[in-house]
């Protein structure tokens, strides 16, 4: 497969079944499955010391029966053919709408490393912590500055958690008046694990529909918000990258009836640097470092989402906080009667607090160049795009564009499929079937660490897929072609696991043929 782009008009030449650029797809063993008696994998030379062993012989575990036995270049082989199967945003474009998944600085890496850092012990004392204490600090006073809220804490360990933080200080905050209230309001257009977190925190959820721009209408705010609503959950920009244009009306609908805005700021990518939060009437915003400033993100984590909140809300901050002294040295403050208490152990994933600082240090004030790129590349996506997939909401796109498969599913294709035939192309499949108010959505967010080159060749191969669909709908039906693993049937593997690959008539120890 080659995308190129000559004079600014793009050609794109897909894999088929029978010219593929790469050889036949092979399924890799596992480790386990290339054993061999005899092989070794390790050589040790003789003691040169008597062999006193100070555990008593009856702890000592023995020899384990059918103990892989493999030799080290199979290990080294088997792990590296292995990661050639993975794909990964130092290949090419990861489009995963939502995700945020952007190149990370290189620089962020070797700074997380620095021994004084990824070498020191979370018991460590304060007095030999300093530097450690100075740096959270820090990265506390940028994201004050960058939302332009009054405290932050760090220790949440993703959004989510991040989240399920900020209502759990709005209920502070309200039972400490006398009423935690009952339920809190969430728009259609939110972010999925909005919900979840507010009904841990012990509330109703009442969803509010979308108008037809795509953004909370103001009338339905108004009817839903009364004196038993805790909390407004906004998703700023929402899921389809729609900003909230009137969210200092929406602000003030929330105030007056004593709720709180909540922010939900994943998508704070989309304005860093350029708006502040805190001047749009917002209480309480968390953020995810692994998105908005370029921590590693995917495989489960690490992640980190600190939240930042009002001075009314300040007082119920996880504790303990991270405190700068008089004499200038920096300390831990746990004496925080009203707080929520501790969130997790320690400080919270300190990598990922060096990682967001190194990268916001990086930009200085020109931080705001980190939306102006993520929002730019979004809309040159949109533009190469919209004669060729639907649209269905026509807003002006911040950081990301919801495309569905509205066209394409005339001729029987939908956007699973549509993702697993860019699969053969080399790109990874934008986000599908969300956010749920888009029906087939295609949810696409290209980041600013994009070149233009890259979103061309990703621009001319959906070009290409859509091509395919009104000229053989079939390629696309039946793709991927050029992958290990073909079509599976997700709901079913999700109900009954299978981790062990057995192709079609191997013969098991017994002389037995599986299947």
């Amino acid at each position: 497969m080659s995308v190129e782009i000559e004079n600014d008009r793009e050609t794109a030449t897909p894999p088929t079944l029978g010219d593929r650029l790469h050889p036949e797809p092979r399924h890799e063993l596992l480790v386990f499955e290339r054993s061999g008696a005899g092989k070794v994998g390790y050589s040790l030379p003789p003691l040169d010391v008597p062999d006193v062993s100070a555990i008593p012989a009856g702890l000592l575990r023995g020899e384990i029966e059918g103990e892989t036995e493999i030799t080290e270049v199979e290990v080294a082989r088997h792990f590296t053919r292995l990661s050639r199967l993975n794909f990964s945003i130092d290949e090419n474009t990861y489009p995963l709408g939502s995700c945020t998944m952007k190149h990370n600085p290189r620089t962020n890496e070797e700074m997380a490393r620095l021994p004084g850092f990824a070498a020191s012990h979370p018991l460590a004392p304060e007095e030999v912590s300093a530097g450690t204490l100075e740096l959270a600090w820090r990265l506390e006073q940028v994201l004050k500055e960058l939302t332009g809220l009054a405290r932050v804490t760090l220790q949440p360990a993703a959004g989510a958690q991040g989240e399920l933080a900020g209502i759990l200080m709005v209920r502070a905050a309200l039972e400490k008046e006398g009423n935690p209230r009952t339920t809190v309001l969430i728009p259609d257009s939110a972010h999925g694990t909005n919900p979840a977190s507010a009904h841990f925190a012990g509330y109703k959820v009442r969803e509010l529909k979308s108008n037809a721009r795509g953004t909370l209408d103001l009338d339905v705010l108004e009817g839903a918000m009364t004196s038993d609503v805790a909390a407004l959950m906004l998703t700023v920009p929402n899921t389809l990258g729609i900003f909230e244009d009137r969210i200092l009306e929406i602000a003030r609908i929330v105030h007056a009836k004593g709720g709180y805005l909540y922010c939900d700021g994943a998508n704070f990518n989309s304005f860093v640097g350029i708006a502040r939060p805190g001047a749009m009437g917002i209480d309480v915003m968390h953020m995810n470092l692994h998105k908005t400033f370029s921590t590693p993100h995917g495989g489960g984590g690490p992640g980190s989402g600190p939240v930042a909140v009002t001075t009314k809300l300040a007082p119920h901050l996880p504790r303990p906080t991270i405190e700068r002294r008089e004499d200038g040295s920096f300390g831990l403050d746990f004496d925080r009667p009203e707080s929520i208490g501790r969130l997790r152990t320690f400080l919270g994933n300190y990598g990922m607090f060096v990682r967001a600082l190194a990268y916001i240090s990086s930009y200085g004030n020109r931080i705001g160049e980190v939306a102006r790129g993520a929002v730019l590349n979004a809309n040159y996506i949109r533009a190469g795009l919209a004669a060729h997939y639907h649209l269905k909401y026509d807003a002006p796109s911040m950081h990301e564009v919801v495309f569905s498969d509205k066209r394409q599913a005339e001729k029987g294709v939908h956007n699973g499929d549509i993702g697993k035939r860019l699969m053969d192309y080399g790109f990874h499949p934008p986000t599908i079937s969300f956010p749920l108010i888009v029906h087939g959505a295609l949810m696409i967010e290209p980041t600013e660490t994009e070149s233009r080159s890259g979103l061309d060749a990703f621009i001319a191969a959906m070009r290409a897929i859509a091509r395919e669909v009104e000229e053989d709908p079939s390629i696309v039906l039946n793709a991927p072609h050029t992958t290990p693993v073909k079509r599976v049937d997700e709901v079913g593997a999700a109900r009954n696991l299978i981790l062990r690959w057995k192709p079609d008539g191997r013969e098991t120890a017994d002389g037995k043929r599986e299947t």
